[in-house]
């Protein structure tokens, strides 16, 4: 009532400051929100001070203001117009139900004929039900529906209708319970069973995502590597006869510890790996490092030889690896006589 009277008031410093403050605390709840999703793609503590510095790549700055105006805009303003008419959820979510699905009904049998009378009044002897056609259950309804006219999709089962329906009975000294989660076999008398296709089918699916979640949590290595090859060379030739090639490498630190790690190379014979040194890399971060491996090109089979460059914990503890290339220059072909050709 106190805002719909602030609405309704003329103009004034109290009602701009309260319009300021609210829309104020709308826009940084909002923008909380869009740094915490691309916090799922950009380091968190970064993204945190470039913003506050102004410093936000072009990239990021596009998305955190999108979720942010997204945001604002649906949950400060569409509100329950997004859960009916945009959510999906509502769309699919009747195809879920049956007559056993616990779901917030009205109990027409018991609430017809509705209608206003003294609370003195017995409904049995004035050939009326217990609803007083109060409307409260509506009034109270996000989404403004009336839960009297049966099961609808706008229905986000918040209960609101119910404990407005409770308190109502409560002071008219009805029983509670016009308004429950309930099922449609229960308001008709046939109870409840668990023996049916949809359930099943449900628990079934649940508990195949709970067994493919925990084996992969069971076999989570906490360590991960990416290597992409510099582009815009094939290879380079170095001085002592070796050929090079430069590689992006990315280690990712999954573990709760800080680690050190080393490099190797499968795949090549006497190799040469630069740097050869230990890589620390703290708990949660990604650490990044440009490596040259060097070959012989005399001991080159290929143009382009398959690797598999792997990473291990100093520890002996974690070990991952993934594939690359090595590309060198065309090698030799030798003739009958044993000579270059």
């Amino acid at each position: 009532n106190r805002r719909i009277k602030l609405d309704q008031a003329d103009w004034s410093i109290e009602k701009v400051a309260r319009r300021l403050l609210k829309h104020g605390m709308w826009i940084g709840f909002a923008a909380i929100t869009g740094i915490t999703f691309v916090a799922y793609f950009y380091d968190m503590r970064l993204l945190i001070v470039d913003a506050w510095q102004l410093q936000l790549p072009s990239t990021a700055f596009f998305w955190v203001a999108l979720f942010t105006i997204a945001t604002y805009v649906n949950a400060g303003w569409m509100r329950e117009q997004v859960c009916k008419h945009m959510c999906p959820y509502a769309r699919f979510q009747s195809a879920m139900f049956d007559k056993d699905t616990l779901i917030v009904s009205y109990n027409e049998k018991r609430g017809e004929t509705r209608g206003s009378r003294k609370r003195s009044a017995n409904p049995a002897e004035i050939g009326m039900g217990d609803c007083i056609d109060c409307t409260f259950c509506v009034q109270v309804c996000p989404t403004g529906i009336d839960i009297r006219e049966g099961l609808q999709y706008d229905c986000i089962n918040c209960a609101r209708c119910v404990d407005a329906c409770d308190s109502i009975m409560d002071k008219m000294g009805y029983e509670k319970g016009l308004i429950a989660y309930t099922t449609l076999n229960i308001l008709d008398a046939r109870g409840w069973t668990w023996k049916r296709p949809k359930l099943i089918g449900y628990a079934i699916a649940v508990l195949v995502m709970l067994s493919l979640f925990t084996t992969a949590l069971i076999i989570r290595v906490p360590l991960g590597i990416d290597v992409l090859r510099t582009r815009g060379q094939l290879f380079q030739e170095v001085p002592g006869g070796y050929v090079q090639n430069t590689y992006t490498v990315k280690i990712l630190n999954m573990s709760d510890d800080d680690r050190t790690y080393t490099l190797s190379v499968s795949g090549l014979e006497a190799y040469r790996l630069n740097p050869e040194d230990n890589i620390p890399v703290k708990a949660g971060e990604i650490g990044e490092l440009s490596a040259n491996i060097l070959m012989d090109p005399d001991l080159l089979k290929a143009v382009v030889t398959p690797i598999l460059v792997v990473v291990n914990s100093t520890d002996g503890e974690l070990e991952a690896e993934t594939e690359s290339r090595f590309i060198g220059p065309q090698p030799l072909e030798l003739d009958y006589g044993g000579g270059p050709r």
